[in-house]
């Protein structure tokens, strides 16, 4: 099945993009996003996640849902290579949370598009720290985004992406100071290594039906807007403003979690089976 680029288009708000330019990539970078949570609602209800293109267009495209790495970089990496871009799979060890000496599973999904003469690392779902921008994976500096300072550097043999959080007051619009040595934190690494369609089948399974996956026991919703972040771990909802502004609620019940779904991350959850139960053991 090929993928209906028009419908994608129209989903992210970028209907007449039609070049396969650095202005055009730019604004999907942003757009797709914008427009399209991170969640984990299928492998927190127990249910499998599927990576075929229809089925992916379907939940995130035609039903409005979010997805996953796998899931939205699947979309992403597809819609770009509809509009002429020359885009290539590859495949992280997530070290977010963790020290950077950590043994980790290439368990990410991130995209590397060619595009005037350069090779740009363009990722379209890694949660509350999802790129919102295109980084120059040849620059060794701090690059800006629309909301964070991103840098590369070389580690080991691979590339280490580092990211100053929103909410330190670190954004791009907020701060033009990424030279700082504080504050950096690591999200993955990665090498060149060309990645196949079968290569992620494997982690996306664990992930989705392993009981001692975070993302079985932990319920994960993330979505930027134009001036911030929101986020939602469990029954904790955060907004993160790019001014350094915090807010947090704590979802009380059912109710709650399906207006924060619907408010702030564009998921309705409604006739998602056995969500209720699973939230209420939180």
């Amino acid at each position: 099945m090929a993928l209906d680029l028009p419908a994608y288009l129209q989903r992210i708000g970028a209907a007449d993009a039609q070049r396969a330019d650095l202005a055009t990539l730019r604004r999907i970078a942003l757009a797709h996003p914008l427009a399209i949570a991170f969640e984990n609602l299928d492998a927190f209800r127990g249910v499998g996640v599927s990576l075929a293109l229809e089925d992916v267009q379907r939940k995130l495209v035609s039903e409005g849902r979010g997805g996953w790495c796998f899931e939205h970089n699947l979309l992403l990496g597809e819609a770009l290579r509809e509009l002429g871009f020359t885009v290539h799979d590859r495949a992280a060890r997530v070290l977010w949370g963790r020290d950077t000496a950590t043994q980790s599973p290439r368990t990410h999904r991130l995209l590397e598009v060619q595009c005037d003469g350069r090779r740009w690392l363009v990722d379209g779902g890694f949660g509350g720290q999802t790129l919102t921008g295109i980084l120059d994976m040849d620059q060794r500096d701090p690059q800006a985004t629309p909301h964070e300072w991103f840098r590369l550097r070389e580690f080991d043999g691979d590339l280490l992406l580092e990211a100053l959080p929103t909410g330190a007051g670190t954004g791009a619009k907020a701060n033009t100071d990424a030279t700082a040595s504080a504050g950096w934190r690591p999200l993955y690494r990665f090498d060149h290594a060309p990645q196949w369609p079968m290569d992620f089948e494997a982690a996306n399974f664990q992930l989705a039906r392993d009981p001692r996956s975070h993302f079985t026991k932990q319920l994960i919703a993330a979505r930027p807007t134009e001036s911030g972040r929101w986020s939602l771990n469990n029954r904790e909802l955060t907004w993160r403003g790019l001014d350094g502004s915090e807010q947090r609620q704590r979802l009380a019940d059912v109710a709650a979690l399906q207006e924060a779904l619907r408010e702030h991350f564009g998921v309705r959850g409604e006739r998602l089976a056995g969500l209720q139960e699973k939230f209420n053991g939180l």
